[in-house]
């Protein structure tokens, strides 16, 4: 599932535990094979909930195990415990083995403890005056009946609330256990005495055993089982990221909020999955009573201490948390002892903070108001005086506080802060709090929500409600230019959310007028006047609007500010054929020395890099885009990487470098979730290959998709691209009908805005549709209108599209050695530009053309050199196309090459050679992805790659096969 897709989920859960245990098969190889060497026991460690019931559970359906009986005990958080009661109930379960076993008469001493077991046990031996000696008896009766049944396998869960008994008989048991016996012992890591840590210190050597500690679950694994409960293939990124951390890893948290949104109708149709519906929910009724009733059996002074790290909401240092409870450091210390004892708090380096972030917000939830209030105050004031405390945590403590005027004042300059460090989410939650609750005055209210504007265009999640928020304070009593730049942030706001084209053409001419002292935002906003996304504007309209920012530009003071003026200004020229481009693109390298260092020199290098891509001029957006991502690398913006690595993946389909290409798009469409414009660049990329791979259901789906939404916010010059896909799809199909249908919307759509030159791709597309559909005379009429369309144009694809449409057209009408021609030199025309995919396609219809006039080697020449190309991109589709023609005339072509990766065989590529040193230099995946510009996933899908084709299963190994070759 992609992110921004439907969610298709059911209102009622039947099940709220995924169908399949995730992420612990290694766990679970190591419990069945130990319990399969009796004698033998394993130790299942880990936190409440982390899932240690569940990987038991599914034991007994691997191997040998599951002829073995499995009984189960538990031990039970009661103030007095029923001594042996969790071994007495796992023995109950094995009332038909004991009936078939041959019992000693010691056995029967356990008839007292266990009357159920009356008709199958021997009779009691006479009673013991010494208890000591009564006990030793007891315990000999079990380690003979347990040893009577080797067959079963004794489960005990939950051995931290064990009684002593019950450990002194475990004690008992290991130190000479019967020969088949085979023990599972459970128990919470935070919660067990060292009484029950040391029950497998001393083993007998003939024991089998293992120690097994249940970690919480990362990201990965945390999307893995979402995707399971839910019923879908897979979570955005950004939804499994805030899972785990709300949850901590935890599965049964996992499942308890994911519960909590599907009872809530949060999941129905038309949803989206994003963190933030698990921001909005409280915790699950059923782990904070977990939680509370533990903080309830705890002394005042360590209760004290809990509510101060709940309020303060992430480690602190004794020292703060001393500063805020307000006593003696002697008394918070031995609360902070007590507290860690506990398992509650942990120490994390120098700062001791909650184990699990739910846990501390059901305490936080727990503490009466003004109590509640008062503890934020003293965390205000205490981090007030502490210089490196980011001023947004002291915002918040204030207004928890009820501290408003403060709140509102230190909030402000807390986003300021948040800005100027980059992070632009943040600043977006400071201001929208203060624009929504703030008892602020016209000029505060203007002046914080242009703020919040400006930061929400930097940052990765934007929403219908923001922009609503925004268009509300529009209608205050604001300045003349503060009414400007808000329109003007609106309106790129509207244009993410895909709003219509023609409400924010409206907004921008009166902020043009509204802006006419601020220069910089007024060219801006003529900037944004210029883009064809209207339909029916001429296109002098659009070039008017050009000269005047171009005409405007001197006043501009910034000089990052006049380069990004220049690549918006570069962007539209490259949309409507102007070949004045490449000049003002020559004027930023120059200016930025090749490399942006300000986020709007980044974007201006994206903008026009971007187009210049979509338009064919490859080699020109290799150098924007590259050095886009280096410059937004170096500025720490997360959302400029984004954008950047967006425009790269994009570049990398239309060279035809598809290497982890499908991955990297994948992940960066769950990224982008919220940000529509870059969104569309990688999902054109996922449709594409999806079509390409043989795909066909799902690229219909996307291509689709994106199709409408491109026409929806007026992106016309981005539509060719995806358009001609689904028209190829729709003919390959045989769906000539459905192919014409969108022929003739993009018709529509060229004859309404002048974007020719990207247009121009979809020439041999919409060929093929009318040439399919029998409509030879149109597409003779369509072909030859287009010389005349692109006179004057800076057009690249044009020189191989034209060639191409007509060789179709030529093939069309059987006009063999015409289309020959005309398909080799669109081939030769792609080659040039550096379009590998369309090169091989037209290759593939040269041959066929070829073959039509009898000139088989000609057309074997062809017909492999495409195959070739295909083989290479994993392009199915095509290469099984392509290889039937070439069987059915016996033409003898590449064999298809099965296993490592195309082109490179059983030998690294030269990416994969790069991560395989850097993973020998000892780097992480996140390293290496910052050092190639690659996301974690494609590192994660190189790295894979290589540790295959090296024949290793370990890093260290990569480094020593490196050294060996």
């Amino acid at each position: 599932m992609a992110a921004g897709s439907v969610v298709r989920v059911s209102t009622k859960l039947t099940s709220r535990s995924a169908p399949a245990l995730v992420g612990r098969d290694a766990e679970l190889a190591a419990l069945v094979d130990v319990l399969g060497r009796a004698p033998a026991v394993v130790i299942v460690e880990g936190d409440a909930g982390v899932g240690k019931t569940r990987l038991v559970s599914e034991a007994p359906t691997h191997g040998e195990l599951a002829s073995r009986r499995f009984v189960v005990g538990s031990c039970r958080p009661i103030r007095d415990p029923f001594p042996l009661g969790p071994v007495l109930e796992a023995v109950r379960e094995l009332a038909g083995e004991l009936s078939r076993a041959r019992l000693s008469p010691v056995t029967g001493a356990l008839r007292p403890l266990l009357p159920e077991l009356a008709d199958v046990l021997p009779p009691p031996p006479p009673p013991l005056d010494d208890r000591a000696a009564e006990r030793h008896r007891v315990f000999r009766a079990v380690a003979d009946l347990l040893g009577s049944v080797s067959s079963a396998i004794v489960v005990l869960e939950d051995l931290h609330w064990a009684d002593e008994q019950t450990i002194d008989l475990l004690r008992y048991l290991l130190a000479s256990p019967p020969p088949g016996l085979s023990l599972v012992l459970t128990f919470r890591a935070d919660e067990a005495d060292t009484g029950v840590r040391a029950l497998t210190a001393r083993l007998p050597a003939s024991v089998a055993s293992t120690h097994i500690v249940l970690a919480p679950m990362d990201e990965e694994q945390t999307g893995a089982l979402a995707a399971g409960i839910l019923g879908l293939d897979r979570v955005p990124s950004e939804f499994a990221a805030r899972l785990c951390e709300r949850a901590s890893g935890l599965p049964l948290a996992i499942e308890q909020l994911l519960a909590l949104l599907v009872d809530r109708g949060v999941l129905t149709d038309g949803g989206r999955l994003s963190g933030q519906m698990l921001d909005d929910l409280g915790v699950p009724y059923a782990f904070r009573n977990y939680v509370l009733d533990r903080v309830s059996r705890l002394p005042d002074g360590t209760r004290e201490v809990l509510e101060v790290a709940a309020v303060l909401a992430r480690p602190a240092t004794e020292e703060l948390i001393v500063r805020v409870v307000g006593r003696r450091r002697a008394e918070v210390r031995a609360g902070l002892t007590r507290a860690l004892h506990s398992g509650l708090l942990v120490e994390q380096g120098d700062a001791i903070g909650f184990r699990h972030a739910l846990a501390a917000q059901a305490v936080h939830g727990s503490i009466p108001g003004p109590r509640r209030r008062q503890w934020h105050e003293r965390a205000a004031a205490a981090l007030a005086g502490e210089a490196s405390t980011p001023l947004g945590r002291v915002a918040h403590h204030l207004k928890e506080a009820g501290r408003t005027a403060e709140w509102t004042a230190v909030a402000e300059r807390a986003a300021d802060q948040a800005v100027e460090l980059g992070h632009d989410d943040a600043a977006v939650g400071l201001l929208e709090d203060l624009l929504r609750h703030a008892p602020l005055g016209p000029d505060q209210r203007g002046r914080i929500a242009v703020k919040l504007g400006n930061a929400a265009l930097q940052a990765l999640h934007c929403t219908e409600e923001l922009a609503t928020l925004l268009s509300e304070a529009l209608q205050e009593d604001l300045p003349r230019a503060v009414r400007g730049e808000l329109r003007l942030a609106l309106v790129q706001l509207f244009d993410r959310l895909g709003t219509d084209v023609g409400r924010q053409r409206a907004l921008l001419e009166v902020a043009v007028e509204e802006l006419r002292d601020r220069p910089e935002l007024m060219a801006h906003a003529m900037l944004a006047l210029s883009l064809p996304v209207v339909p029916g504007l001429p296109l002098d309209e659009h070039t008017r609007w050009l000269r005047r920012v171009l005409e405007t530009l001197p006043t501009v003071d910034d000089p990052a500010a006049q380069v990004f003026l220049l690549g918006k200004v570069a962007m539209v020229q490259v949309v409507v054929g102007d070949p004045q481009w490449r000049e003002l693109t020559d004027r930023i390298l120059a200016m930025t020395g090749g490399t942006p260092r300000h986020r709007r020199e980044v974007t201006a290098f994206c903008s026009a890099g971007v187009e210049v891509c979509y338009a064919g001029h490859l080699a020109t957006a290799q150098q924007l885009l590259t050095a886009a991502l280096e410059g937004a690398t170096a500025t720490g913006s997360g959302h400029l990487q984004l954008r950047a690595r967006s425009a790269l993946a994009l570049l990398r389909y239309c060279q035809g470098a598809w290497d982890a290409l499908a991955g990297e798009a994948e992940s960066l469409i769950d990224q982008l979730a919220d940000y529509a414009p870059s969104r569309a660049d990688v999902e054109v990329v996922a449709g594409c290959l999806a079509f390409a791979r043989g795909d066909l259901d799902q690229a219909a789906e996307r291509l689709g998709g994106i199709v409408r939404r491109l026409e929806q916010r007026g992106a016309f010059d981005l539509l060719p691209l995806p358009a001609s896909a689904l028209i190829r799809l729709a003919v390959s199909r045989g769906d000539t009908a459905g192919a014409l249908a969108t022929v003739r919307r993009l018709r529509t759509a060229m004859e309404s805005v002048p974007f020719e030159v990207s247009a121009a791709r979809a020439l041999p597309a919409m060929t093929e549709a009318m040439v399919s559909g029998e409509l030879l005379t149109e597409a003779r009429t369509l072909v030859a209108s287009w010389p005349r369309k692109l006179r004057g144009l800076a057009a690249p694809l044009a020189c191989a599209a034209l060639p191409h449409a007509r060789g179709l057209l030529d093939a069309g009408e059987k006009r063999w050695p015409a289309a020959a021609r005309n398909l080799g030199e669109a081939a030769r025309q792609y080659d040039r530009l550096g379009c590998a995919y369309e090169a091989a396609q037209a290759r593939e219809q040269a041959a066929v053309a070829l073959m039509r006039c009898g000139d088989r080697t000609a057309a074997g020449t062809e017909l492999r050199a495409a195959i070739r190309t295909f083989q290479r991109l994993q392009a199915n589709r095509d290469l099984d196309r392509a290889s039937r023609f070439a069987r059915e005339h016996a033409v003898p072509v590449p064999a298809r090459h099965r296993g490592g990766h195309r082109g490179y065989g059983a030998s690294l590529s030269p990416r994969e050679r790069q991560v395989a040193r850097l993973v020998a230099a000892g780097h992480t995946n996140k390293e290496i992805a910052v050092e190639l510009f690659l996301s974690p996933e494609t590192v994660k899908t190189h790295v894979q790659s290589v540790m295959r084709k090296l024949g290793v299963r370990s890093r260290v190994a990569v480094a020593r096969r490196l050294l060996e070759q």
